[in-house]
Parts: structure tokens; C-alpha cells; sequence
């Protein structure tokens, strides 16, 4: 039986690989975390979802100021934001978080950390800054970068992505962003609310592409109603750089060619998986453009070698890298198989008003061929989203034709944190009639998931044919207003 340095080797230091090698260590498996930045904590923690929620947040209280008029506050004359108190508070952030993912921290937990680029010597081995480590089991989780597109002269155009554009010195005078997923989208709004002219371009005719067009539609109008500018159905030509500012020429649908100009481009159009580097070729480890190749199990073609997170190009979510981490713990370490399980994976865009979904929207149900029923309610008929000046928005549950919930989306005020009890209620198998009877306190945004699914059981419950049975038993009268 081979003699390996460590039981386990994780290769980066993002949430899934974090996950495997706390919980392998502390399980007792002699740990080996490899991370090619100078610290841990990965893409999300230094330029994803902690910076953007904290730089959304500056944005939205910003915008908030700007508006006190609208509950009946005295208005504020606010001066410039610079952006470099904005930096600040970003990295304080980060920092206070990287508490929690330091070196030290997981050393305390018997975890070995090694910084630098690793590379496969062999199916047990990787070399890494002239050391060579052995492990009887790997996992892959080096996670994505920010993809940049053959567009003809953006390589000699200055442009920022999201690893540069929390750390501005200053805040731009007008960008123009590229694309419109959920990092280019979230950002245009930030940024226009900060004071930056904004434009955004997106190849195809709506944002955020993956939801569905009422939802996503509404995101755009209430963008646009705060600055934002959008050219959907644009091919992008070219970009150029003219000194103090950057052009990026566009052909519309109709075939114009427009020029656009601004101070600064972001590009933000999708991910590209670390792969290149880790000498995946050279131990015939199965992988394509779009990530490692991997079971339901998060193996890869070698049993022993597993891979979770961005790097596979699944589901690119620091929820899902994490859950996809325990998945890896459980059959890796524990030895106890478990498969994924993406059926109610949620996911979130933090616009102002956010985008949350769980399950399959309606665009998806027709992909498929799936028969189903749409319900809704509107937030501007709950009373606390009334209270609180927020009236855009809805939730939209997707029934089957048996009833059964397929999906929720919801566009509104906090729609991420209302999304959490139907996690529960769908992954827990909780019935409709459960979470319609369910006593919800008043007045609260919550009430919306109530309200949504009494839409559902009040055309049952109010039908004709019960009414005509209630009359024949108990002798009601009927109305008492015409």
C-alpha cells in the first residue's frame, strides 16, 4: 500500500476548498491546503460577493439620501463620493472576514497552507515552489476567473473586471459595461447610483438572460428610471483607447453603428475556470472550456481526484461551492456516498429591487415541456412594503399540474432573505397547505410566501360548487351587498 504525505490535498482556498479541509482536518485527515494567492478566502471573498454586498450597500445608502424627500425627510444636499472611502470600508470588510479564513486559523485546526502555483507530477503529487507534496486524495477547487472576450483592440485598451474595480482610486465620470449578467448588472446600478454615467451593453435583447422577462424586464426599468443606459441586441466591433477616455463601437440590431465613450470599460460578460496551470493534461484528468469534468459524486475521471466549486462550471455560486465542498467531505473523508443534488439550489442578483429564484422559472419550465401554472402576488399589496416605499415587484410560484411547486422567483425588497423559507418549505418537502395555514407576523415582507399560496387554495376554497354545498347544509342567504 503506497505511503502518501497526506491523506487529503485541496487545491485552492475559495469556499469549497475551504469547506473540505476544515472539515477533513477536523475529522482527523491529515489536511494539505494549497492556495496560489498571498491569502485565503478566494475570489468571493476578495473581489466577489463581499466586496460588490458592501459597495452595493454604500450605493444604496447614498441613494437613500438622495431621495429623504420620498418619506417625507427633508432633502439632503449631498457632495461627490470619493470613492477611495468607499475602497476603504470595502477592504475593512474583507479583512474582518479574513479573520475567520487565515492561515492561522486553519492551522490551529491541524490544516498544513501552502501558498503558490501547484501543478500534477503525477495522480498523487503536485509540485509546488520546487516542493513536491503527496496526498491519497485530491480535490480541485481553484475556482474561475473573470472571462475576456476577442474583442478587436481591447487588448491595448485599458479595462477594468471585478478584481480591479473595488479598489478605484476614484470614482469614473461615466463606464461603459459589457455585458448584463448578474456582476455587470449589480455594478451599473451601484456605480450610477455613486454618480457615474452608466451604459450597458448586452448582445442579446434582455438582462440577465437566465430569468425570466417579466422579471428581469422590470429590473431594467427601474435601472433605467435611476440613469442607467442600455443598448440590448448590440454586437460589440471594436474598442479603442483616446487617452482620457475609452470607445467601444457597437452594431445595432438594425445594423447602425453607434460609438459609445466613457472614462472607464468594465468587463463582466461570464467566468472562465483555473485549469491551464494545474497540469491536468499530463495526468489525463478530463476537463473542457466550460470546467473539470465530474460525476454526481464530484469525482472526476480519477476516482481519488474530485473537484467542486467555479472549476467545474456548474453552478457558479459561493452556496453552491460550499455545498458542493460537503458533498466531496462526505464521500472522500467519511466514505459515505452522497450525491449533489442542484433540484432547489437558489440563487440571488442583489439589484435594488433584488432577484431571487429557487427551482425552475417559467423559462425553463418551457424548455422542457413542462405543463404548469403561474401564481402571483404583488408587493404593493403587502403592507409593510407599502410602509417602507417599496411597491416594484412579485412573487411568481410555478406549480405542476398536480400543484406541486417547481420554482419561486421573487423581485422586491429583500427578496434573497424571503427566498430562505421556501428553501426550507421545498427542500424540507413541507406542504403548500402547511405553509398557507402558518401564522406569519404582521406587518412583515414575509407574509408575501403566505399570501402568494392563498392565491392558490382561494379558488378552491371559494368555488361555487362549495358555496352551493355550505347553502344546503347551514341554509346561507347568499350576499348582503349587490
Amino acid at each position: 500500500m503506497a505511503d502518501y504525505d497526506f491523506d487529503i490535498g485541496v487545491l485552492g482556498g475559495g469556499a469549497a476548498g475551504l469547506t473540505v479541509a476544515s472539515g477533513a482536518s477536523q475529522f482527523g485527515a491529515k489536511t494539505l491546503l494549497v492556495e496560489k494567492e498571498k491569502s485565503l478566502g478566494g475570489d468571493c471573498l476578495h473581489y466577489g460577493c463581499v466586496p460588490s454586498k458592501t459597495l452595493i450597500k454604500s450605493a444604496y445608502v447614498y441613494h437613500m439620501m438622495k431621495n429623504a424627500w420620498r418619506y417625507g425627510l427633508p432633502g439632503v444636499d449631498l457632495k461627490p463620493v470619493d470613492f477611495r472611502d468607499i475602497a476603504k470600508r470595502i477592504q475593512y470588510v474583507i479583512n474582518q472576514i479574513q479573520k475567520h479564513d487565515s492561515e492561522e486559523r486553519f492551522c490551529s485546526l491541524g490544516v498544513k497552507v501552502e501558498f503558490g502555483d501547484a501543478e500534477f507530477s503525477d495522480e498523487h503529487s503536485i509540485r509546488i515552489g520546487g516542493k513536491t507534496y503527496s496526498a491519497k486524495k485530491w480535490l480541485i477547487a481553484t475556482g474561475s476567473s473573470p472571462m475576456v472576450p476577442p474583442i478587436e483592440g481591447l487588448e491595448n485598451t485599458p479595462y477594468i473586471t471585478n478584481k480591479e474595480i473595488f479598489s478605484l482610486d476614484s470614482l469614473p465620470k461615466s463606464m461603459i459595461v459589457i455585458g448584463a449578467g448578474p456582476i455587470a448588472i449589480e455594478m451599473a446600478q451601484s456605480f450610477c447610483r455613486l454618480g457615474t454615467e452608466v451604459i450597458v451593453i448586452q448582445r442579446s435583447g434582455q438582462i440577465l438572460s437566465k430569468e425570466d422577462s417579466d422579471m428581469a424586464d422590470e429590473v431594467m426599468r427601474v435601472m433605467e428610471s435611476e440613469g442607467v443606459m442600455f443598448h440590448l441586441n448590440s454586437a460589440i466591433l471594436s474598442a479603442g483607447d483616446l487617452g482620457t477616455e475609452k470607445e467601444v463601437v457597437i452594431k445595432k440590431k438594425d445594423d447602425k453603428t453607434v460609438r459609445l465613450k466613457a472614462e472607464r470599460i468594465l468587463v463582466a460578460l461570464g467566468r472562465q475556470t483555473n485549469v491551464d496551470v494545474l497540469g491536468l493534461d499530463g495526468i489525463a484528468l478530463k476537463y473542457d472550456k466550460k470546467g473539470i469534468t465530474v460525476d454526481n459524486r464530484m469525482r472526476t475521471n480519477h476516482n481519488h481526484i474530485y473537484a467542486a466549486g467555479d472549476v467545474t462550471g456548474a453552478y457558479q455560486f459561493t452556496h453552491a461551492a460550499g455545498y458542493e465542498g460537503g458533498v466531496v467531505l462526505s464521500n472522500a473523508v467519511l466514505h459515505l456516498p452522497k450525491k449533489v443534488d442542484y433540484t432547489y439550489l437558489p440563487w440571488c442578483t442583489y439589484t435594488d429591487p433584488e432577484l431571487a429564484s429557487i427551482g425552475i422559472n417559467e423559462k425553463r419550465a418551457k424548455d422542457a415541456g413542462i405543463e404548469y401554472s403561474v401564481w402571483t402576488e404583488e408587493f404593493k399589496s403587502n403592507d409593510r412594503s407599502l410602509a417602507e416605499g417599496e411597491e416594484i415587484g412579485k412573487i411568481k410560484m410555478i406549480l405542476d399540474e398536480k400543484g406541486k411547486p417547481l420554482g419561486i422567483q421573487i423581485l422586491g425588497p429583500r427578496a434573497g432573505d424571503l427566498l430562505s423559507e421556501w428553501v426550507a418549505v421545498l427542500n424540507g418537502g413541507v406542504k403548500l397547505s402547511s405553509l398557507a395555514s402558518a401564522v406569519h407576523p404582521y406587518p412583515t415582507l414575509s407574509e408575501i410566501n403566505k399570501r402568494v399560496v392563498g392565491n392558490y387554495y382561494s379558488g378552491k376554497i371559494f368555488s361555487e360548487k362549495v358555496k352551493k354545498t355550505l347553502k344546503f347544509f347551514f341554509h346561507f342567504k347568499g350576499r348582503a351587498c349587490g
